[in-house]
């Protein structure tokens, strides 16, 4: 019987210990820390006599006897526990592709630096929709490993699929697979652009033939030469041009085809996510869907309703007159430009977190060039070097507030004026003061919820 090391024991963890020891494997669970700092997200585990606990220890003091090692996303390849285990000639599997491994129906697999969570989240909806079961997985917070005991060979699994994950697949395999756009980011672990390219090409290097797709972004030139190198089918989306075959806009409205026989998906104005970014994020999605096979009015009907994912552009509430505007998931700087350029009020941006090794000059000269950005409140470790490139652009209506994340929020509501917005979009990472950009969104809304009338 194979004998597996799960280690880290967050949500991908866990998810992947209870699906190996449901299947019946010797399952060894491992983290650095104690059971008693771990909470109750072990207990799921506690009826298992194929579970060992080796916990409050270095992975590599848990490897004896195992064959295989399940590992995070968060672990990186360059680790000491994987060099460890490769070392001792111990397999290493992402949980990502194990969950693959073990889960039946077919697959749709989105990455990209920006807008997967969005088109992943829209594509999910659009499959739910069209009757199927649909589990919508990966990178967007639920692990693959969750849902694979259960699966059965008509469902879909839609999968979120970030640089991280993809530097352990070997087997995953997609059915239509996209890569949505490619901007500097992660540098401080994939270290150049051309090794973080590698990893997101990763999820179509398994497709081949005629019945296998993968979309990509016609308007993107880091992604015009990837289609070259596709063994299936490639199919396009553009918001300014018209690609060979795909979705493009027409006449205002959203199609599909070529550019001299095509069909109407929608209106772009009735998409009712805003800004040019999310049509981007749409169009991604119809084409996944309609390559899949799904029927336009379902496809439509979707685009229509579908309000966005949480801590993405997301309404939090209006006091005295200011909005206040929660993009915690704007975590680089290509995903705050594109939350910049959907304000239509002047704003008070909260900017800054914990670095990534990128260069912010250009986010800073969109921000000057905007005309919405009013002021802007600077946090964490970036904060220096965000401020730094703000002088060097001619930006100085800045001024700093550390690491304390509640005088930053309650700063930025004293400096908005009635009719403008306060918007947290950090274009970094949020590990300098929060365990995620989710708990860090979540603090944003609820001090926003807790702020007084002005006087």
């Amino acid at each position: 019987m194979k004998r597996y090391l799960v280690v880290g024991m967050a949500r991908s963890g866990v998810a992947a210990a209870l699906l190996l020891a449901k299947k019946g494997f010797q399952v060894r669970i491992n983290d650095s820390k104690p059971l008693g700092e771990l909470g109750e997200a072990l207990d799921c585990l506690k009826g298992y006599e194929n579970v060992e606990w080796r916990l409050g220890m270095p992975a590599v003091e848990a490897m004896d006897g195992v064959d295989e090692m399940i590992v995070s996303p968060g672990i990186s390849v360059e680790s000491a526990p994987v060099k460890a285990a490769e070392e001792k000639g111990i397999a290493v599997t992402g949980e990502l592709e194990l969950g693959y491994r073990m889960t039946r129906g077919d697959l749709l697999a989105i990455t990209g630096t920006n807008g997967k969570t969005t088109t992943t989240t829209l594509l999910g909806e659009i499959m739910k929709n069209a009757g199927k079961t649909t589990h919508v997985v990966g990178n967007i917070g639920i692990p693959y490993t969750s849902v694979a005991f259960d699966s059965k060979d008509e469902d879909v699994t839609v999968c979120e699929v970030s640089s991280f994950q993809m530097e352990t697949a070997r087997e995953f395999h997609p059915v239509i697979s996209a890569i949505l756009n490619l901007t500097p980011d992660h540098l401080n672990r994939h270290h150049t652009m051309e090794n973080y390219l590698a990893m997101k090409k990763r999820v179509f290097a398994n497709q081949a033939g005629e019945s296998e797709w993968l979309v990509l972004n016609y308007d993107d030139p880091a992604l015009r030469p990837v289609a070259e190198e596709a063994k299936c089918r490639v199919a396009w989306f553009s918001r300014k041009q018209v690609p060979p075959y795909g979705a493009f806009v027409k006449d205002g409205a959203m199609v599909f085809g070529t550019k001299d026989e095509y069909r109407t998906v929608c209106e772009a104005a009735e998409i009712y996510i805003p800004g040019p970014h999310n049509l981007e994020n749409a169009m991604a999605a119809a084409v996944m869907a309609l390559l899949y096979g799904v029927p336009v009015p379902v496809i439509r009907h979707t685009l229509r309703t579908f309000q966005g994912v949480e801590h993405r552009i997301e309404f939090v509430r209006e006091v005295s007159g200011v909005r206040f505007i929660n993009d915690s998931k704007g975590t680089n700087a290509d995903s705050t430009i594109k939350a910049v350029q959907t304000m239509t009020r002047s704003t008070v941006l909260i900017l800054g977190g914990s670095d990534k090794h990128v260069d912010f000059t250009e986010l800073c000269t969109i921000i000057r060039d905007s005309g919405m950005i009013r002021r802007i409140v600077l946090i964490g470790d970036t904060a220096a070097q965000l401020a730094e490139t703000l002088d060097k652009v001619g930006y100085t209506a800045y001024e700093h507030c550390g690491y304390d994340f509640r005088a930053a929020v309650e700063h930025a509501y004293d400096l908005a004026r009635a009719g403008e917005n306060v918007l947290l979009s950090p274009a970094c990472a949020s590990f300098d003061m929060f365990s995620d950009y989710e708990e860090r969104g979540r603090v944003f809304k609820a001090l926003a919820r807790e702020l007084p009338e002005k006087a």
